[in-house]
């Protein structure tokens, strides 16, 4: 560990197992030529493998001890580093095609998934180690109990896969949860079947607001029982019980209404 005690306030918990850290690489595939950025490199456990393959590494970190570290331990011809918040990092500056890859911080893995998504376009694909009980929320299929709002907002964007189970012992120090890695490939904008984003959105939190509840009620400043008959969706279902194409069908509707 060379010293550096990990931040409860950065979420900090770096990975220590080799083996692990070779199956993430190969799953990774990186290419001397590929445009990547590593989400919080900490103490290198993926940094100094990747650039052993890599041409150049943009690194994006807000711990000023690392940062220093980053400085003085890698080859500056190969690092570039980029200081701040990832949740404030404008990705869109680094080009495109973009592969990110990173350790993401369990305290904020939320709204850095959404973050990515404003530049899904632009990314060919992200490799992320997560919290394993969100990587099972991004991937669950609906009617199942890891299916929900974060479910749906990721699936209509991008392709998702859980490849590698990371357990506790993995890292220093060693967190209270099981870890996960997780493949996510955005959907081409042409097979995005989402016409309004936004009103998605706000139909999706809508009806995941109160889980308990069915679509008559939890829809109900949007849709009658017949407008959701008419969309072959029945109104005393739950949230959990419809898939991205029908929260789709729904927001298509609204949108075409409006």
């Amino acid at each position: 560990m060379n010293g550096h005690k990990a931040k409860k306030s950065f979420g900090q918990n770096f990975l220590v197992d080799q083996n692990i850290i070779a199956d993430i690489v190969r799953a990774i595939r990186p290419e001397a030529d590929d445009n990547m950025v590593e989400i919080g490199p900490g103490l290198g456990a993926l940094t100094r493998p990747l650039l052993k393959q890599l041409n150049k590494l943009h690194v994006v970190e807000i711990d000023r001890d690392i940062i220093a570290r980053l400085k003085t331990d890698y080859p500056q011809d190969k690092i570039v580093i980029h200081e701040g918040d990832a949740l404030k990092f404008d990705f869109a500056t680094l080009g495109m095609p973009l592969r990110i890859v990173g350790n993401l911080p369990y305290n904020i893995s939320s709204p850095l998934l959404f973050h990515f998504t404003d530049y899904a376009a632009r990314i060919t694909d992200m490799h992320f180690m997560l919290q394993n009980e969100v990587v099972e929320r991004m991937v669950a299929e609906h009617s199942t109990a890891a299916y929900g709002r974060l479910s749906v907002m990721l699936q209509y964007r991008f392709y998702m896969e859980k490849l590698i189970d990371v357990p506790p012992e993995s890292f220093r120090p060693a967190p209270k949860v099981d870890s996960a890695i997780v493949r996510m490939i955005p959907i081409p904008s042409d097979k995005i079947a989402v016409k309004d984003e936004t009103l998605y959105a706000r139909v999706v939190s809508a009806a995941f607001g109160q889980r308990r509840k069915t679509l008559r009620n939890t829809l109900k400043a949007w849709l009658t029982e017949a407008d959701l008959a008419g969309l072959g969706i029945d109104a005393q279902l739950r949230a959990e019980n419809l898939g991205v194409a029908e929260f789709t069908r729904i927001a298509n509707h609204l949108s075409g209404r409006a």
